[in-house]
């Protein structure tokens, strides 16, 4: 059975992009051409995903925007003569069915996934992190071979995870792998370790496929001290339940960008901009050469 549907948490503050997020949501930053969420959408829909739901938070109605038809600007290139540009509009006919709803108070990302609940029944799903793309310029078929790992293995759960270096373990949920191989049972997971107490260096890659089952794991999660529902916290429960949660990771060209800080954020732009078709290698020689004159 494939999965066709997915919930698409944006409903972050993004604090730590600052100033730039003050007006506009994260996930419609631009990395390279694009808004960041437009990657993510483009990703699922390559991997047969047919149905998004969007959790939705204050100052995201660009989001909506991004993603209607727009046919008051089609009509202004046409009589403008610019028809070449409508071809940058050609992700509005993506074959997938776009639901919105609004989480009402920051309550942290598991919180978020809750409000899926009904969108997604009893059927499994996809939660896709809006602010993370997989793979340069999208080409990743994770979300694909985790939906198959799914059905194969009869998990309650399967979680991306990328190797990332020991000082940065402490920004993410961390798995504790039964195995080294490629795909693993996950013994145990903690939300943002200090290096000390992290399991390992396999940190979650902004991917799962879930069982309904973790709705009933989110409403028996506590908050934690900052009075956010832990994501990382349900799943922990339902492996201590003896479900069965597998870990994925990711190749290595289906690495994350992560547009979480100013810094991953210039990363992935600098990347998606080099390696553009159009005006990468311009931009390259551009670059190239402002390094040679400033040292």
């Amino acid at each position: 059975m494939a999965i066709k549907n997915a919930i698409v948490p944006v409903a972050g503050l993004g604090t730590r992009l600052l100033p730039a997020t003050k007006s506009q949501p994260k996930e419609m930053l631009p990395v390279g051409k694009k808004p960041v969420v437009q990657y993510v959408v483009e990703e699922l829909e390559n991997c047969g995903i047919e149905r998004i739901l969007f959790v939705t938070g204050r100052n995201k109605t660009s989001i909506e925007n991004h993603f209607d038809v727009d046919h008051e600007l089609m009509r202004l290139l046409r009589e403008t003569g610019r028809e070449e540009l409508i071809d940058e509009l050609k992700y509005e006919q993506m074959a997938v069915h776009f639901l919105y709803t609004r989480q009402r108070r920051p309550r942290g990302l598991g919180d978020a996934i809750l409000y899926g609940e009904s969108f997604a029944g009893r059927e499994p799903f996809v939660v896709a992190l809006g602010d993370s793309i997989l793979g340069l310029h999208a080409q990743s078929h994770v979300v694909r071979g985790m939906g198959e790992v799914y059905e194969q293995r009869r998990a309650v759960c399967v979680i991306a995870v990328e190797e990332v270096p020991v000082d940065m373990v402490s920004a993410y949920g961390v798995v504790k792998p039964q195995s080294g191989d490629d795909v693993f049972v996950v013994e145990d997971l903690i939300e943002k370790p200090s290096p000390a107490e992290a399991p390992s260096r396999l940190a979650i890659a902004a991917r799962y496929v879930f069982s309904p089952r973790i709705f009933e794991a989110l409403r028996e999660t506590p908050p934690d001290r900052r009075g956010e529902v832990q994501l990382t916290d349900a799943i922990r429960r339902l492996i201590r339940q003896g479900e069965q949660v597998i870990g994925v990771r990711l190749r290595a060209a289906e690495s994350r960008y992560d547009i979480g800080s100013f810094e991953s954020y210039f990363n992935a732009f600098m990347e998606f901009a080099l390696t553009d078709p159009e005006h990468g290698a311009k931009l390259r020689q551009r670059l190239e050469r402002w390094l040679h004159e400033t040292h």
